[in-house]
């Protein structure tokens, strides 16, 4: 099964920005961009995402951090939507809870083709370092506007900025790699989660839609259904026909 990579180059009069990835990776990471702190943030995508990241950006950074945080996140979502290619086998939604310490952000990811963003963070503090926090509004406005994806972003609590923003990046990584994980269609019509192209053992990964592949998913026990209580065969069977896909994708990889 062919990995999912892509390069992108995008220049401007502002920043030259190279973006390599591989949503099929290991979480792999290496950045020269300049942004310390951003690198660190970027570097949290890579490991909770599995996802293999090389970024450079020479950007104009003697004015400010803004073109060059911005244009990363444009040239990132350049790069996710040409390694995502036919879309064949994604789910369409994905979604993860992570907490650090006091803090707890929730991330919510539409792959609906349409952009829009809803980030609510209420930061305790404008800077971390030298980084002026308000800027990572605009690394995610520039990354949905080129992922084409409906981006829901809440801080639930927190008083530590740093701990606000980290949970915000490993939701995001993580709500990422349920989305963009392969699926593999069984002979029934089913799918199961392929994780590095094996099937999955036990759970569906963060915030992955589930589905119900035969009798013992989840089920109930010595149902031959194998459906879980309270579950009907109409809303499983939606579910086994790619419902939750993205538009156009129903039955991808069948």
């Amino acid at each position: 099964m062919a990995e999912r990579t892509a390069f992108v180059e995008r220049n401007t009069l502002e920043t030259q920005v190279k973006v390599s990835i591989n949503l099929d990776g290991t979480g792999k990471a290496r950045f020269d961009i300049g942004v310390p702190f951003l690198e660190h943030m970027l570097d949290q995508i890579a490991r909770h995402g599995l996802i293999d990241l090389d970024i450079e950006c020479k950007g104009d950074l003697h004015i400010d951090d803004h073109h060059t945080v911005e244009d990363v996140g444009i040239t990132l979502g350049q790069a996710f939507t040409k390694a995502i290619g036919d879309k064949k086998g994604m789910t369409r939604y994905g979604h993860s809870y992570v907490p650090l310490d006091e803090a707890l952000s929730r991330v919510v990811i539409d792959f609906s083709g349409r952009p829009g963003l809803q980030m609510h963070v209420p930061f305790t503090r404008a800077v971390v370092g030298n980084f002026d926090v308000d800027l990572f509004q605009e690394f995610f406005q520039g990354f949905v506007n080129h992922a084409l994806v409906s981006l829901h972003i809440d801080n639930l609590r927190g008083h530590n900025t740093h701990h606000q923003i980290e949970t915000v990046f490993k939701a995001f990584g993580r709500a990422a790699d349920a989305i963009y994980k392969r699926l593999s269609v069984n002979a029934d019509g089913s799918r199961n989660r392929l994780w590095h192209g094996q099937p999955a053992l036990g759970g569906q990964g963060a915030g992955a839609c589930r589905r119900w592949s035969g009798a013992g998913d989840l089920g109930r026990q010595g149902d031959p259904r194998g459906r879980p209580r309270g579950v009907s065969r109409r809303r499983r069977d939606s579910r086994l026909h790619g419902r939750d896909q993205a538009p156009g994708l129903r039955r991808a990889g069948a």
